[in-house]
Formats: C-alpha cells, structure tokens, sequence
C-alpha cells in the first residue's frame, strides 16, 4: 500500500499507524478509567473488520467507551436502543413518499455510520435483531430490492446485559456467531471508581468529550494503512495447526454442548495477527493466540446445562483446554 496523506497530515505508514492506534489508549482514558483491556479489543475488531458484543451491567462506561473511540478516530457514531417495540426499518431505513416530487426517497436509518452501538440488543425481537445481520456480515442493507452500501470503516457494537434477562430475546448461536469479539466490561476497580467520582466532582461531563480533552489520535488512512499491514504478517504452519487444534479440542470437551466452528478458528486466526502487529512483531506467536482465545471464543461455544449448575463456565473450560493443547515450540 503507497503511503496516503489525510486532511490531518497522517500518512498511513504502517509504523507511524501503529503508534497512532497505540495513542488512541491514552486519549480514550482521559474519558473513561480502567478499560484498557476493552479498548485493545475495539481495535482488534476494527482492525479485523469485525464487530464486538460488550456485555457488562449498566453503567460501567459501554456507551462512553464507544463514543469515546469514535472521537479519537474521528469517526462517525450513533447509537440505538433495542426495545420490544422496534422495528427492522427503524436500523437500517425506510422509503418515504415525498409529496413535492411525487416519488419514494430512501430515508437512511441510524445503520449508516461508522460505529453503531446498538444498545442492548437482546431486547428486541428476533425480527429486529436479523436486520443486522446482513449489515454486520455484507455491509450494506437491502431496501425495496434495492442494495445500500454502508460506509467504511464499519463496526456494530452491541450491548446485553448479564444480569437481567426478563422479557429479553437472547441471542440465536448463529447470530453470536457473527460477532468477532465478545468483551467483557467488569465493574471497576476501587481506585478506578475513585478516579471516576473525582473527575465527576471536578467538572467531567460524558456528554462533552471535547471539554474532557479527547482528541483525534488516529484516522481513517491510519486505520487502512494498519489492516493492510496486518493482512502482511506472517502465520506458520504451526501457528495455524495450534489454531485449529485449540478449536477442535472445543468439540470434544464433555462441558460443552457445542465447540467452536471453522468460522470461530477463522476469527481466533485473525484476532492474533492483528494483537501481533499492535504489540510491534510481523509474527504470530502462540501467546498471541492464548491472549485472544476468551474474547474470541467465549460466546462461540455453549455449556451442559449440568456443567453449568456446577458452576462452570465458557471461560473456564476455554482455559482449561488453551492449559492442556500442546503449545508449538
């Protein structure tokens, strides 16, 4: 890829992308405390051309932390919240009659933009749900025949939450299936929920993250420049093996209902290419595929009912087999 200059004077070089994409951490926290972890996942995602389940209890920064990302990428976000009651044209747009010129025009919905949090999206009915589908898997949306490409880059980032499930429609394996990571937002801990209280006391409002000091780290030249880099670094037929390996061993684990697909090796391949190049290699090694097995695997695999009334869990039986696959040397 020939190096490109933006309005901001990136180049899209690859070095100079990975120090802006390593940047974005410390814009981002001068929003929201603690979520380092989450935020490396965005980038994966972003990298990979992927899109995030972030599954936390209300109010620990999900909303912020996407916006926030978006100001720091300059990228264009919006945000909606799933309810019972919404519809399939209420995502991704509809035709509306314009009297003036006696024609249908494409009214195009909150879809069109480039990060969309889609804000618990395990309470809207599987109708609702589905028209993501096809946005979040050929990036664009089908109106009255009629296919829309959305706009690049394009990430959704849905919401659920873990602890209130009445009247919620969960999601479909198929569908989790679609997701390329699943993070975990934990609650902060007691330093990080002071440093929260203390920014709030001294004037922080989440509304106004230009007021907070968040500013554009990286761009769009910067964001290609990276994933052509990323497509460029190196994977050994052992790596790949040790992928597929780990995958399988999801299939014969006796907690598990279902393992993880080709699909889900797929993902965990790309994942650890792209944690390889922000980490600074042009190689994956396997500890690049062990640091992104849980959030690219968690929500690919489903436990016995009897495993789960023990209390196991799919990120313990997931450690349990990365402890007990041999490691490539």
């Amino acid at each position: 890829m020939d190096p490109t200059t933006d309005n901001a004077g990136h180049t899209g070089d690859p070095g100079t992308a990975r120090a802006s994409l390593e940047a974005l951490r410390a814009e981002i926290a001068k929003a929201v405390v603690g979520q380092d972890p989450a935020v490396t996942g965005l980038v994966v995602a972003l990298l990979c051309r992927g899109h995030v389940l972030l599954e936390g209890v209300p109010g620990v920064a999900k909303t912020l932390l996407v916006r926030a990302l978006a100001s720091a990428l300059e990228l264009d976000t919006k945000r909606v919240q799933f309810t019972p009651d919404l519809m399939p044209s209420d995502v991704t747009g509809s035709l509306v009659y314009d009297a003036r010129t006696a024609e249908f025009s494409f009214q195009p919905g909150p879809v069109f933009t480039n990060l969309l949090l889609a804000d618990e999206i395990n309470r809207t009915p599987p109708k609702t749900q589905s028209s993501l589908l096809e946005a979040m898997e050929e990036r664009q949306v089908t109106v009255d025949g009629t296919p829309r490409p959305l706009p690049e880059p394009f990430l959704v980032a849905a919401t659920q939450n873990p602890v209130e499930y009445e009247g919620t429609y969960p999601l479909p394996e198929a569908q989790l299936d679609r997701f390329l990571l699943k993070l975990t937002i934990p609650l902060p801990s007691r330093q990080d929920e002071i440093d929260v209280l203390t920014r709030h006391a001294a004037g922080f409002d989440p509304r106004d993250l230009h007021a907070a000091g968040v500013r554009p780290a990286a761009t769009a030249a910067d964001l290609e420049a990276a994933r052509a880099a990323v497509a460029k670094t190196t994977v050994s037929p052992e790596i790949t093996a040790y992928v597929v390996d780990i995958c399988r061993a999801t299939r014969e684990s006796p907690s598990l209902t279902l393992g993880v697909s080709p699909r889900g090796a797929t993902a965990l391949l790309a994942t650890a290419r792209a944690w390889a190049w922000l980490t600074g290699r042009d190689y994956v090694i396997p500890d690049d595929v062990k640091a992104l097995a849980l959030p690219t695997l968690r929500h690919r695999v489903q436990l016995r009912p009897e495993a789960e009334m023990e209390g196991v869990t799919a990120d313990s039986v997931i450690n349990a087999l990365l402890a007990h696959v041999p490691v490539p040397r």
